[in-house]
């Protein structure tokens, strides 16, 4: 056993590197840039494969000339690039962490590494969805779990079994070339070490060495994520509070009030109250999620001061589904769309308009339509309008990041005759909001 405790300690150093390496990878701006991204373009793809062996070739480095076997982390850092970049990044991270060991004489770690590379390229395009790469567990009992438990994702649990004999092949293939050739042409650690329990330890912490980078990167793109969440509906909040303390707005609705203050005082006195609930919503502090009754509450107090300087001109319908008033939903996601129907769809139409929302819930998840008939969208601007709109870009960009491709949200528009805005969501649990 004695002989053993200088192979498990390089074994368990290995794993300390390259927690290292990913949690000083993650905190460089740049990098972070790159794990945001599902899709690159060759010279992101570049980049990354940059980030990648500017560490990995280091690690290959500090074994090849100073000696330390535990740091040599090449083989995991080339299937990392591949996986997370594709085989582009794959093929071009193997080779390049691999010249130290190439500059040592060592000349079957460039096409092992560049293989292996390549490797983690085709399992990312045969994900079935890109977030199921950071979903990768060393642990084989949890990925059966998953096969069984999830029972109409075969195509997911499949793919996690398949990367998790993926590396194991990869190790076992540098295994078989170290044991056919001698060691100054391929590295293998576990060269001397022919145990089947010495043998088992180095493939779970080839494992781990994988898993552990992903895990890590997984947790910043979640904070990054939350991040965004809370500036995009800093900037909802603030735009919808600039559009309702706009001095245009104020000087309308206090007009709208004195001119009521003879006529109705009581319909006054309601409006006032209803600007202030506005208000005083808009400058509270709120969560990410709020109940669905208290998103139609304030959309009501909006609409009834719209209405009141509109006349008869703006109307108001609603059917929402009692099983949806206590659904959560993003906070403010509504009233922009509200505000978008009247600003741009009744506002220049004579005759006024209605709008309507209508609320169902279906197979786990909340449908939600906003619907005028207004002047509608010209196509040209229809196709632009998701990136480019302010409030329904804010509103989609908000979406993507709580929900990533786990939610749905079309606009139909014909000019001329109105606009209809449809957001499918997954239904949210208490604790999956408060964790938010």
């Amino acid at each position: 056993m004695t002989d053993l405790e200088p192979y498990l300690v390089a074994l368990l150093v290995r794993l300390g590197v390259v927690a290292s390496i990913a949690s000083i990878l993650a905190r460089w701006s740049t990098f972070k840039s790159f794990l945001m991204q599902d899709t690159r373009t060759l010279n992101q793809r570049l980049g990354l494969s940059l980030w990648l062996s500017a560490v990995f070739g280091a690690s290959v480095a500090m074994r090849a000339e100073a000696g330390y076997p535990a740091a040599d982390l090449g083989l995991e850092g080339s299937f990392i690039a591949g996986l997370l970049g594709g085989y582009v990044t794959g093929l071009v991270s193997g080779v390049l962490i691999s010249l130290p060991a190439m500059f040592h004489g060592e000349h079957l770690t460039m096409p092992l590494f560049a293989a292996v590379g390549v490797l983690g390229g085709v399992l990312r395009d045969l994900a079935p969805d890109p977030e199921e790469i950071w979903r990768v567990s060393p642990f084989v009992d949890l990925n059966i779990y998953r096969f069984f438990r999830e029972g109409q994702n075969h195509r997911k649990t499949a793919f996690h079994l398949s990367l998790f004999a993926a590396i194991l092949s990869a190790e076992f293939l540098r295994q078989i070339l170290g044991s056919l050739f001698n060691e100054r042409e391929l590295f293998s650690l576990g060269r001397h070490q022919p145990h089947p329990l010495t043998q088992a330890a180095l493939y779970a912490t080839t494992l781990f060495a994988v898993a552990i980078p992903l895990k890590i990167w997984n947790n910043t793109r979640t904070e990054k994520k939350l991040e965004e969440q809370e500036r995009l509906l800093t900037e909802a909040r603030l735009a919808a509070l600039t559009s309702q303390i706009n001095p245009h707005f104020l000087f309308n609705t206090l007009n709208s009030v004195s001119s009521l203050i003879r006529t109705d005082p009581n319909q006054a006195r309601l409006m006032l109250v209803k600007l202030s609930k506005v208000l005083r919503r808009l400058l509270r502090k709120h969560e990410n999620f709020s109940a669905l009754r208290d998103e139609l509450s304030f959309i009501e107090d909006y609409l009834s001061i719209e209405v009141a300087r509109f006349g008869d001109k703006l109307r108001f319908e609603k059917d929402v589904g009692e099983d949806t008033l206590d659904m959560l939903v993003p906070s403010m996601l509504l009233q922009p769309l509200v505000e978008n129907s009247i600003k741009h769809g009744l506002s220049r139409k004579v005759e006024g308009g209605t709008i309507r929302i209508h609320t169902r819930r279906g197979d786990s998840r909340l449908h939600l339509l906003v619907e005028d008939d207004g002047v509608g969208i010209p196509e040209a601007k229809l196709a632009t309008l998701l990136k480019h709109g302010i409030g329904v870009s804010n509103v989609n960009e908000r979406l993507k990041v709580l929900f990533g491709r786990d939610y749905r949200m079309w606009i139909d528009s014909q000019p001329g005759r109105g606009t209809r805005i449809e957001i499918e969501v997954p239904e949210l649990h208490t604790d999956l909001a408060a964790a938010s």
